[in-house]
């Protein structure tokens, strides 16, 4: 009996059971940046939420507050940078990972690659403002990128928000 076909049967059951578990994970944390999202639209702020987590614990959640602090660059990737780095007490994030609900604009971008986040996981991409409009890439060089978790459920947030907005 050949061993060699059942061994490789085996790792790529492994494999295929490894990648199932880890989007299960990407989706129940992009779930809770959705919830982020809801909140910022209940504070009628565009509805962007974000969760960190490190080591598999949420360690900091924020969402879109520029409209109550009057604050540009108050984007919720950037409150829950700031809230990570704080309960670190460091400010590189190379072993978290980032769950947004929509692409990050260039300035939070460039704020991950500074952080030196880990893995950033968005929903909807941002096709007018999005980071990936620009080369060369952003984001630091070792992030991992993964797009499109829940990516119908954070558009749509976004979308009607807007629709309430023009009617």
């Amino acid at each position: 009996m050949d061993i060699v076909p059942h061994f490789f049967a085996y790792c790529n059951d492994l494999l295929v059971f490894s990648i199932d578990m880890e989007i299960q994970e990407d989706e129940k944390f992009m779930r809770e940046a959705i919830r982020e999202a809801e909140a910022a639209a209940l504070e009628d702020e565009v509805p962007v939420g974000a969760v960190l987590v490190c080591r598999g614990r949420i360690i900091a959640k924020g969402h879109n507050m520029t409209e109550r602090l009057t604050d540009a660059t108050a984007h919720a990737e950037m409150i829950t940078i700031t809230a990570a780095t704080q309960a670190l007490g460091g400010k590189y994030l190379n072993e978290c990972t980032l769950y947004v609900t929509v692409e990050p604009c260039p300035m939070c971008a460039g704020a991950l690659n500074w952080s030196q986040l880990g893995r950033l996981v968005y929903g909807a991409e941002d096709p007018k403002r999005g980071c990936t409009l620009f080369s060369p890439n952003l984001l630091h060089p070792k992030t991992q990128v993964t797009k499109g978790i829940l990516a119908q459920e954070c558009s749509q947030i976004v979308t009607e928000y807007f629709r309430k907005k023009r009617m």
